[in-house]
């Protein structure tokens, strides 16, 4: 099955098998209010068969708080027809019908999960037994202001067939026992992963040959290296090696039809510092349906006879079936929170409500991922304002005024709401993350009031795959810019909305347009970002600018939550995130073990072969000082990057694609056989370690060199690749005629190999390091006096290619594909195809809207809070999920580590300001710098340093340079240092700093901000 190009991102985070599933699903999701429509804009981005949106009711005011596909011209109007035309234009694979009648059975028989929005008990009572009774996966959804709930139902035995959609864990076995139980020993390099339950498989396995693809096995966990298995006392004796893996085994699931489990309920924590209050969410929102029931209306807006008519309701209902609190009083406040709320309507508790209601429609359909298990409680009450419910009850701005934030302010006011519309936000991004943000924004009404405003900026063009999860975007809109598609969108939603598009990157090259007159003015900045290094950034300027920062990412059915505010949080910096495990440079050279590291090897070479080459020899013709630059480069590097400017201009210079073609032939042979026999060379088969074990064991793999075959697909794949490639670094027309490259590879003439003796090869990365590298200078003279003249190759730049994985006509992924499949065979390590291979050598993030809702769902909850200002720490939460297992993690942010000088405490937030132009209008020189921390602050300074450059060292530069800086301004230094005046629109410098002398108890010193203007 082929599937569209919208949802590819989705295919990476759900799997091929899970997908098709999906295209056999059609989904009925009824009540389009904001919850409604955010479930069915997920789910038409997931791509399932078709959906069918109901709804029997007219759009009203307090709707557009969160139906963001609704305006002010569809009040009156039936909400599923209203939004019909904007859900069909996010996804033309997924039919979009709508439905403006009573369910009956015979509709509701027509599909295979029905999820069900602002929806009576009565009603979910006869639909979810309907539902139970013809294996109808059943879902409801329902918010009421800062509370949200969740039940699901997939009937008597639902099949997961994986539930967690994680990669199997695989393992390098070092011993196996021959004893009931067997007790497998793992290779020591890292914990083997496993849990005891787990089921595995064995390949390659010596000796012990009766578990090579045996039937899955359940595992006990001893140790982080160790595991039990079955009875091996019958096995053959274990020799060597082997390959444990973990094997994904179906879990059959048992659900409760609603009104079972309305009675005896099992819960999805949502939050493990609230696990008290299910029990009473559980009764309090039963209760609300008795509420309406009888009084043909939800509680009124901080009424408190309302809320205490709730509480008594909720009273009787816990005294029918007292098993639900399980011996826990009711909460009686929690209930009349949920009355004073429940007529609100915001858009970040329907984002995350909608965002993990839709990701079980994904389940239902799939069997992918583990559902909610079944009822699932959520509340946000953090958000509330700090004043007591007495003054709240009291004020008349909390009264509906007929206009589209009735929905807020309901529950927070209109002072409030007043005070969204006048923030200025700055929003980096305007991707997955950045348009749900946006949507956001437009629906509380951030900066669409007098003196409000967002700045949205992001340099990215819409792409194709873009459409899945940016749902902003339509298919007419690729090849625009986001951020201007976007502002104009959200305007549309709100046209109250005062939002401004850029198309700059965000870094120190623009910040002559984000300087501080521009910082200044802000209130707020929001990341929507997929790379750690303009984060860093942002959150520099947040932590100088004083400005609170909302960090929020995802990562496939992950997400986590940052909020990061001035004096009370620590900052994205203050915590150094999980690096991306790194593979050792031996394991990629020589001794590969697994397909992930293949493809980092076929990356390298592709960046080497046809893009760091062509960069170099252009700098070498270009550049009269790159010959100098590289000789002050580490041992060896220097040689290497001659020997390539060499090669690509004399020795290895085609003249014809006839060249291109035997010069990939030669790189072949020399890749996959002459440097696979050199190191069997080395490292014979039979080889033995100091110890006695067998060198090539454990994580080694035994290579093989291959034999070319022009009849071998992937071999003439490689060519095919390789060639083109390297023609269009010389600008020399390719072909992708095969059988013509056959005939002009059988004129190519490949030397017999003859091993080296005396090449070193390392066998890790410490030895690499410890070991000195050595190069002749004769070497290096030589390539010198090779390429002394750059006159004489005049008119020979070279075309450098990047890397792109997008496109499949350009041979980049055929090369990947082709050389880490290559190189697999070499060394017997199983290959894999193109999807797959695209993943992870194109570093491609896995996405998929579910995600990204909930978690901007609740990246907005804590902006309520910041909006309100002067809340304590103990009010935000920073948060993490993860949608395929359920997991919901919310904790309170860390405060900013204390440091200390001198006895004075301070913080990342404080700095020192210091005044570098005096009164007469001159500039502070060095020595005055000195002086003045010497006076002001009794610091000896030693150390100045200013991004990459040292200012100052008193204790290593020579005593004549120091003479002559000491003179010299500060900003006349650092202008020197770097080449080149300092701009105009620069006002402060920052200096890092340290000083003597110290005592034990003591950190480094603030930043020093240094104002020029």
């Amino acid at each position: 099955m082929m599937f569209a190009s919208v949802e590819i991102k989705v295919l990476y985070v759900l799997g091929h098998e899970a997908m098709r599933q999906m295209k056999k699903a059609n989904v009925l999701i009824s009540g389009m209010r904001g919850l409604g429509v955010e479930i069915a804009k997920n789910v038409i981005l997931g791509g399932v068969k078709s959906v069918t949106i109901h709804d029997e009711g007219a759009t009203e005011w307090n709707d557009l708080s969160s139906q963001f596909f609704l305006t002010e011209n569809d009040i009156g109007e039936n909400r599923a027809e209203a939004s019909k035309q904007h859900l069909i234009a996010l996804n033309h694979y997924v039919p979009v019908s709508s439905y403006t009648e009573k369910l009956t059975k015979d509709v509701l028989c027509q599909y295979q999960v029905v999820v069900l929005t602002n929806s009576m008990l009565e009603e979910q009572l006869e639909i979810g037994q309907f539902c139970h009774q013809n294996n109808i996966k059943f879902i409801v959804a329902d918010t009421k202001g800062l509370f949200g709930q969740l039940f699901c139902d997939f009937g008597d035995d639902f099949v997961v067939t994986d539930v967690n959609g994680e990669q199997p864990i695989s393992a390098n076995v070092s011993w196996i026992t021959k004893e009931n139980p067997g007790h497998v020993t793992c290779s020591d390099e890292t914990h083997h992963g496993f849990q005891t339950g787990d089921f595995v498989t064995f390949t390659e396995v010596q000796g012990m040959t009766e578990l090579n693809n045996c039937k899955p096995m359940e595992i006990k966990v001893e140790g982080h290296y160790s595991f039990s298995i079955c009875d091996t006392t019958s096995f053959s004796d274990y020799k060597q090696g082997g390959i444990v893996t973990e094997v994904k085994m179906p879990q059959h699931l048992t659900f409760k039809c609603l009104k079972e489990a309305l009675r005896e309920p099992s819960y999805q924590i949502s939050d493990f510092g609230k696990i008290n209050r299910q029990g009473t969410l559980h009764i309090a929102f039963q209760a609300l349906h008795c509420f309406v029931k009888d009084y043909h209306r939800l509680p009124k807006p901080w009424e408190k006879c309302d809320a205490e008519l709730l509480v008594n309701i909720a009273k009787k209902l816990s005294e029918e079936v007292p098993s639900i609190l399980q011996d826990e009083p009711l909460n009686e406040d929690l209930v009349r929170k949920l009355a004073f709320v429940a007529t609100g309507n915001l858009s970040p508790i329907n984002g995350f409500i909608g965002g993990v209601a839709a990701q079980e429609v994904m389940k239902a359909c799939s069997g992918k991922f583990l559902p909610l298990s079944q009822w699932m409680y959520f509340d946000a009450l953090e958000c509330l304002p700090e004043a007591s419910e007495e003054d709240l009850a009291q004020e008349e701005t909390f009264q509906s005024r007929d206009c589209r934030y009735d929905g807020q302010i309901v529950i927070f006011g209109k002072d409030f709401q007043e005070k969204l519309k006048a923030q200025k936000y700055f929003l980096v991004g305007a991707g997955a993350i950045g348009c749900e943000l946006l949507k956001n924004f437009a629906m509380v009404g951030l900066g669409a009031g007098e003196g409000g405003s967002i700045t949205v900026t992001d340099m990215d063009m819409i792409e194709q795959s873009n459409l899945n999860r940016q749902f902003l975007f339509r298919h007419n809109d690729i090849g625009k810019m986001k951020s201007e598609i976007a502002a104009a969108v959200v305007k549309k939603m709100n046209p109250s909305m005062n939002i401004v598009a850029h198309q700059n990157r965000v870094g120190e090259e623009t910040e002559n347009i984000y300087d501080e007159d521009f910082f200044k003015t802000l209130t707020g900045l929001a990341n929507a970002l997929d790379n750690v290094e303009t984060r860093k950034y942002m959150d520099s300027q947040c932590v100088f600018y004083q400005k609170p920062l909302l960090e929020s990412g995802t990562l496939g059915t992950k997400a986590n939550v940052q909020v990061i505010i001035p004096h009370v949080t620590e900052s994205y910096g203050s915590v150094e995130g999980s690096m991306e495990k790194s593979i050792p440079i031996c394991t990629l050279k020589n001794f590969p073990h697994a397909i992930e590291h293949t493809l980092q090897w076929a990356r390298d070479q592709f960046e080497g072969l046809f893009k760091l080459r062509a960069e170099n020899v252009n700098k070498y013709l270009e550049e009269p000082s790159f010959m100098e630059q590289t000789m002050t480069l580490q041992e060896g590097q220097a040689v290497e990057i001659l020997e390539g400017v060499y090669k690509s201009l004399v020795a290895d210079k085609p003249k014809s694609w006839a060249d291109c073609i035997a010069w990939a032939r030669r790189h072949w042979q020399t890749q996959y056989n002459n440097i696979i026999q050199q190191l069997l060379h080395n490292f014979p088969p039979e080889q033995v370690t100091s110890s006695g074990a067998l060198f090539w064991s454990g994580p080694k793999r035994c290579p093989h060199p291959l034999e070319f075959d022009s009849s071998n697909l992937v071999h003439m794949d490689y060519i095919l690749a390789a060639a083109n490639l390297f023609a269009e670094n010389y600008s020399i027309t390719g072909s992708k005629d095969r059988a013509a490259i056959q005939q002009i590879l059988l004129s190519v003439a490949i030397p017999p190999f003859t091993p080296k003796y005396g090449v070193t090869i390392h066998t890790s990365d410490q030895e690499m390091a410890e070991a000195e590298v050595s190069v002749a200078n004769n070497d290096v003279e030589d390539l010198k006096n090779q390429l002394s003249s750059r006159e004489a190759f005049s008119g020979c730049e070279m075309h450098p290619i990047d890397f792109e994985k997008d496109d499949d006509t350009n041979f980049h992924m055929d090369f990947i594909v082709a050389a880490s499949n290559l190189r697999a065979e070499n060394y017997g390590i199983p290959p894999a195809n193109r999807h797959k291979s695209k993943l992870i050598a194109g570093r491609i993030i896995p996405a998929i809207a579910t995600t990204t809702a909930a978690v901007v769902g609740l990246v907005c909850l804590e902006l309520y809070k910041v909006v309100q200002g002067h809340r304590p720490i103990t009010a935000y939460r920073n948060s993490f999920i993860n949608l395929a297992l359920p997991l919901f993690s919310f904790s309170m942010p860390l405060p900013p580590p204390k440091k200390k000088y001198h006895d004075i405490e301070w913080t990342l937030w404080d700095h020192f300001d210091v005044q570098g132009i005096k009164p007469n209008g001159d500039e502070m020189t060095l020595n005055e710098f000195l002086d003045y921390f010497k006076v002001k602050h009794k610091l000896e300074i030693t150390l100045i340093i200013c991004g990459k450059f040292m200012v100052y060292a008193r204790c290593i530069m020579a005593q004549s340079k120091l003479k002559e800086l000491l003179s010299q301004r500060m900003s006349e230094i650092m202008a020197k240092l770097r080449g080149k005046t300092i701009e105009e629109h620069v006002k402060i410098i920052k200096f890092e700093i340290d000083y003597s002398p110290k005592n034990m108890e003591e950190d480094e010193v603030p930043t020093v901000y240094y104002w020029i203007q």
